[in-house]
């Protein structure tokens, strides 16, 4: 099935500054939805998260698409093809947030994708392949610990056993879906048959901050880090600060502040790729006059190397179980969820770059050291990452923020990687003359 496309298909297009004030003002109005004032705070099944969910539905029908919500609370808005055959091309990006983070982290990908989408309606231009936009509900995973779980049913790779996963209250995943009213037996019928995906493209800002040093408005990413997330449980034995001595403790704060420094030693020491972080820490029936009974904490390893990055799993574990004999603490370590190293798709990647050279920006490629769904879409699918120029851009600081010129130019560097893809012949054609 071949592309109808206007000639005058670009110079038809709304302006892209009006377009991206639109962008922005509809990121203030999300910025609304927090479960605290401090910062942005948006944890999955949440009263805010839900209504950030609705007004996200709401936007996606009036821009066209047919919209529904899935049952694992992923928004989805699909525009469909013609095309009998059609596969499906994904735009993704989440609407879950961390604890006090900005406003722009997750919901610009998804905002720029409903006005692409709407773009593309308004210029009745037939795809010869289905284009389905995703806003993630669970991607960061801070309220149970497993990140990726709205873009893991969508690859198909959702494991039953995450229903069981609990808050810090002791409510499973299973429970909240539950109260949220969706139907967790029918999750894998949520999925996208792999065969069926042509694949996957996210619109970030960038976590790092080069293209800021550097003043250039957006990058393509051509690697995301692997990443592997571990739960640990230190077990010593509780009791009065005032009467055991301190050559008879069991002290399970302390094994655990002795892990967590040699895990920044070790990290630090490795002179390839690695990064490792242990980012949460708690302390039970914690009291100024007891000795720390039970202690749990979050270990966050990544690299770009998959090797390395199960190199230094063995390795910390081994140190783990090490330092708790010689302590005489009892540990558990629980692999919560891993994905691996990432190359983007050569040719996404050189679709976007010459979308980027051909509107005359700066060319930078980058590496992504971020949470991203592309990490598990990329499991099933080729993907492709664009990362826009912000301040303080790391998705973890309230103070971020995107110029609007900034956000014009990822619109406009989209708008020519979609039609590129859809309609490779066209640019052929247009190289020729």
């Amino acid at each position: 099935m071949l592309l109808i496309l206007d000639d005058e298909f670009e110079n038809n297009m709304k302006n892209y500054s009006e377009r991206a004030l639109l962008i922005n003002e509809r990121i203030n109005q999300l910025s609304l939805y927090t479960d605290n004032e401090h910062g942005i705070t948006r944890a999955f099944g949440t009263a805010s998260f839900l209504e950030c969910g609705n007004k996200i539905a709401s936007w996606m029908r009036e821009a066209g698409l047919e919209t529904r919500v899935d049952n694992i609370g992923n928004i989805r808005g699909k525009l469909k093809s013609k095309n009998p055959d059609a596969k499906t091309f994904v735009i993704g990006s989440h609407f879950d947030t961390t604890i006090h983070t900005g406003k722009y982290e997750g919901v610009l990908g998804i905002l720029a994708g409903i006005d692409l989408m709407e773009n593309l309606i308004s210029q009745n231009i037939l795809f010869p392949f289905d284009i389905e936009l995703i806003a993630f509900g669970h991607s960061e995973g801070v309220r149970f610990n497993c990140p990726y779980l709205g873009s893991m049913v969508i690859a198909g790779l959702f494991k039953n056993k995450y229903l069981h996963l609990k808050d810090e209250e002791g409510n499973t995943l299973s429970d909240i879906l539950k109260l949220m009213n969706y139907d967790s037996e029918r999750i894998k019928d949520d999925a996208i048959n792999p065969e069926n995906l042509l694949g996957y493209f996210e619109i970030q800002i960038e976590p790092n901050n080069i293209l800021f040093a550097q003043k250039i408005p957006a990058g393509v990413v051509y690697s995301i880090l692997g990443e592997k997330r571990i739960e640990i449980d230190f077990i010593g034995k509780t009791g009065s600060a005032g009467i055991i001595p301190m050559t008879e403790r069991n002290d399970a704060l302390c094994a655990a502040a002795k892990f967590i420094l040699s895990v920044e030693k070790y990290a630090s020491g490795e002179k390839r790729n690695l990064r490792a972080t242990v980012g949460k820490i708690h302390v039970a029936d914690s009291a100024a006059n007891l000795i720390p009974g039970s202690v749990s904490c979050t270990l966050d390893i990544r690299s770009d190397d998959e090797e390395l990055l199960s190199d230094a799993y063995e390795i910390i574990n081994s140190t783990c179980e090490k330092l708790c004999d010689k302590r005489n603490i009892y540990f558990e370590w629980k692999l919560i969820e891993e994905t691996e190293p990432v190359i983007c798709n050569k040719k996404f990647r050189r679709l976007l770059l010459n979308s980027i050279g051909e509107n005359n920006f700066p060319i930078v490629s980058l590496e992504s050291g971020a949470d991203q769904d592309a990490a598990v879409m990329g499991k099933v699918a080729p993907v492709s990452l664009l990362l826009v120029r912000s301040f303080k851009g790391n998705g973890r600081d309230s103070r971020e923020n995107v110029e609007i010129n900034d956000i014009a130019t990822a619109l406009k560097i989209s708008d020519h990687f979609i039609t590129q893809l859809a309609s490779p012949e066209k640019l052929l054609k247009k190289k020729e003359k």
